[in-house]
């Protein structure tokens, strides 16, 4: 279980023990886990200015790195975490300008190790969970627009791409991702959930690892695909994380299929190597096949924190790789 992934002070993270098992059919895993630009005004002709209109240019938005598909031809290279929440990763460990200038440091090793272009990234929690119930009852501190908006903008002027991620709690995952609709509309920014803390009735944050059915996702991801067609956007990134096999419930089912989307199951395990390891072979097995794999290096909870080029050894080579 990741201990950061909690907004209240003072949570104690929770031990559960953890067998690793041989493919899908195994109970768990090991351990886990600006502004808005001012618009350039345009000068009135002149008197000597043609009468004739000219049609207003247009052009096809594209993703940081060029092109309108994110997969093969992109790798992610992502700090993760809360704006102002240390605890939560280090996204959250300084302001936006230095976060920006922390991503494009952390992706520069990388270049040299990947034969695509290596693109910055912020993977924000915009939706935290909460130990307490809140106004809502569903356990999740919902981040406002506004908030973010910063935070966003200012990755997307730097050529960076933006995760927006998830933690439920009792919440819907759809009625949450659309909270963002203003944001996601966005060419850069794309979509991440958060199973560990997902509750079913009853159930409290820290008192479970949680898990979302491939049903409930699936809707999540048409929505999001519906809204890339709509708009005339790039592929968005739709990301899923995992570091047990039963935090996906029918993980079998996961659609991949939306050529609006590129689906990545992101492996959070933390520990030792060995643990790592053990983590990231079962969920590579696990996975509908041909979905792409991101991984997670820990700055604490990791012994020791990979390398670039330790990280890289992956086959298949992750993605995205993300710190927090």
């Amino acid at each position: 279980m990741r201990s950061r992934g909690l907004l209240a002070l003072g949570a104690a993270p929770l031990v559960v023990a953890a067998v690793v098992g041989a493919g899908p059919s195994a109970a768990g895993l090991p351990g886990g886990t600006g502004t808005t630009p001012t618009p350039v005004a345009t000068a009135s002709p002149g008197p000597s200015a043609s009468p004739s209109p000219t049609p207003a240019a247009t052009t096809t938005p594209e993703l940081p790195g060029g092109g309108r598909v994110l997969f093969p031809g992109h790798r992610l290279v992502a700090l993760y975490g809360h704006p102002g929440a240390a605890s939560l990763g280090v996204l959250g460990e300084q302001g936006v300008a230095a976060s920006v200038e922390r991503a494009q440091r952390v992706a520069r090793p990388y270049r040299r190790l990947s034969v695509v272009p290596v693109v910055p990234a912020f993977e924000i929690i915009a939706t935290v969970a909460q130990r307490s119930r809140g106004g809502d009852g569903d356990y999740s501190g919902e981040s406002s627009v506004r908030a973010l908006r910063p935070w966003v903008e200012a990755a997307g002027r730097a050529g960076m791409l933006v995760v927006l991620d998830l933690q439920p709690g009792r919440a819907d995952l759809l009625d949450q991702a659309q909270r963002y609709r203003s944001l996601l509309r966005l060419s850069y920014v794309g979509l991440a959930v958060d199973p560990e803390w997902k509750l079913q009735p009853g159930q409290k944050p820290l008192g479970q690892i949680g898990s979302i059915d491939a049903g409930e996702i699936n809707r999540t991801s048409a929505w999001l695909a519906a809204l890339v067609h709509a708009e005339g956007l790039p592929q968005k990134l739709f990301v899923v994380h995992q570091f047990r096999l039963s935090m996906i419930g029918r993980e079998h089912l996961l659609r991949t299929d939306q050529p609006e989307l590129a689906v990545l199951v992101h492996m959070d395990g933390q520990g030792g190597s060995a643990q790592k390891e053990a983590t990231w072979d079962a969920v590579r097995r696990a996975r509908p096949e041909g979905t792409r794999l991101g991984w997670k290096n820990f700055y604490d909870e990791d012994h020791p924190t990979y390398t670039p080029k330790q990280t890289m050894r992956r086959h298949p080579a992750p993605v995205m790789i993300s710190y927090q």
